[in-house]
């Protein structure tokens, strides 16, 4: 579905990527896992558009991402949820979600798209007149991941989607990815709570100061003693 080849970035003179290279397969979920600074969110805004990659390429669904404006890749079935959530906070989480669709023009098929995020999310169905930015942290994760649905992607960007989350709230997070997997939507899912996201993934790859040190099948580098003692405590 998607593969990135020797994806360089720069901010100015800085090189924040080095030649990354992964492959993500339809159906998978597939974490990237790094400390801060690491280049994950870089890589991220270079799949979307937001940054412009020096070098490399990166092909979807058999296309050439790099020639597609970053507006015209949601239609195309890549979204990302950013870090932060970026909900709009003034409006309501109704029309938060109906900003998700903004690129559709099937209504009755994005009304039934709004059930299913109502079904995956019934918190969001309780308060969706109430103003997004008066909800707490962990619903508006929710809000965020829900408008991305609503676009109905094929392959979902999530980046820290447990930043800033109580515990509880992180484990509903992580169940609420496999569900949304299980739904037919591929997941690239960047997050620091390595342990987690190397219990639900099926592949991996470990980012060091922008370069790719370690990919495999997850359990396989879950269980890798430099992993553990850098990303899982051991």
């Amino acid at each position: 579905m998607l593969i990135v080849e020797n994806l360089s970035v720069h901010y100015g003179v800085i090189q924040a990527l080095h030649e990354v290279s992964l492959e993500i397969n339809a159906g998978e979920i597939v974490t990237l896992i790094g400390s801060n600074g690491a280049g994950k969110t870089t890589t991220l805004g270079a799949l979307s558009g937001l940054l412009k990659p020096s070098s490399g390429k990166i092909s979807f669904q058999n296309r050439d991402l790099l020639g597609i404006a970053p507006h015209l890749r949601v239609p195309a079935g890549l979204v990302q949820v950013p870090e932060g959530r970026r909900i709009f906070p003034t409006m309501s989480v109704a029309e938060n979600l109906d900003l998700g669709a903004y690129t559709r023009t099937d209504k009755a098929e994005i009304a039934r798209d709004l059930d299913e995020v109502f079904a995956l999310f019934p918190r969001l169905a309780e308060r969706k007149i109430q103003a997004a930015g008066t909800m707490s942290g962990g619903e508006q994760q929710m809000l965020a991941v829900g408008r991305a649905l609503m676009s109905r992607p094929q392959l979902l960007l999530l980046d820290e989607p447990s930043l800033g989350l109580a515990p509880i709230l992180v484990k509903e997070i992580f169940a609420v990815v496999k569900r949304i997997r299980e739904r037919g939507v591929t997941v690239l899912l960047v997050e620091q709570n390595a342990h987690l996201a190397l219990e639900i993934a099926d592949r991996a790859y470990v980012l060091e100061t922008g370069h790719i040190v370690m990919s495999g099948a997850a359990k396989q580098i879950a269980g890798d003693p430099r992993v553990k003692a850098a990303y899982l405590g051991a």
